[in-house]
């Protein structure tokens, strides 16, 4: 008898799960990302839509070995979103030798369908590095002496208007059902009642 008390003390003390979940103990949106060494020692755009921030880091290089020296850097202009042409404009102002250049960007902000940007520099498709974080894509390539201009092109950009864009899809069948039953000639070869 006392095995038995025993064995259903140990059933009701043990847990059967073999699984633990610390949601309730931990609130999962208070640890963040924590910025690499990348996005400290660069230099950052940042774009709001929507009342949303988004960074995007960029800099020259990709390791620390020129610190301290006198190396002169390259001069960022100007950094922009074209939304037509789902891409992010670069316009350097002072590019004073061949060096590398890197931007990193969120996928919120632009994304490319199978990893596959396309890259111009002063207009002419470029070959790039590209490696992926875990929402950011770094997109690395060389810049030579006195470029200019550099887009980066990808298949999505933010603001994508998906809500705008099912408001008038809405908008137009309505439209539609009401010309069909006020219309006297299309309203016999419809069925809306």
């Amino acid at each position: 008898m006392i095995r038995y008390v025993f064995a259903l003390l140990l059933v009701l003390i043990i847990p059967t799960s073999s699984y633990a979940f610390t949601e309730h103990i931990f609130a999962t949106d208070a640890y963040a990302q924590y910025l690499d060494i990348s996005q400290i020692e660069s230099e950052k755009v940042t774009f709001e839509f929507d009342e949303k921030l988004y960074d995007i880091y960029y800099g020259y290089r990709g390791s620390l070995d020129s610190m301290g020296t006198e190396h002169q850097y390259p001069v960022l202009s100007s950094m922009k979103i074209n939304q037509e042409r789902k891409s992010i404009e670069i316009v350097m102002e002072d590019v004073p030798e061949k060096t590398d250049f890197w931007v990193r960007t969120p996928e919120d902000v632009l994304y490319a369908e199978g990893e596959k940007f396309k890259v111009l520099v002063d207009g002419v498709d470029t070959g790039y590095d590209l490696m992926k974080y875990p929402n950011d894509y770094v997109v690395g390539l060389v810049i030579s002496e006195g470029t200019e201009n550099i887009e980066i092109i990808g298949t999505r950009v933010i603001p994508e208007f998906e809500g705008l864009t099912i408001l008038i899809l809405g908008v137009s069948i309505l439209a539609i059902i009401y010309t069909a039953q006020k219309n006297p000639l299309v309203k016999g070869w419809t069925r809306i009642n």
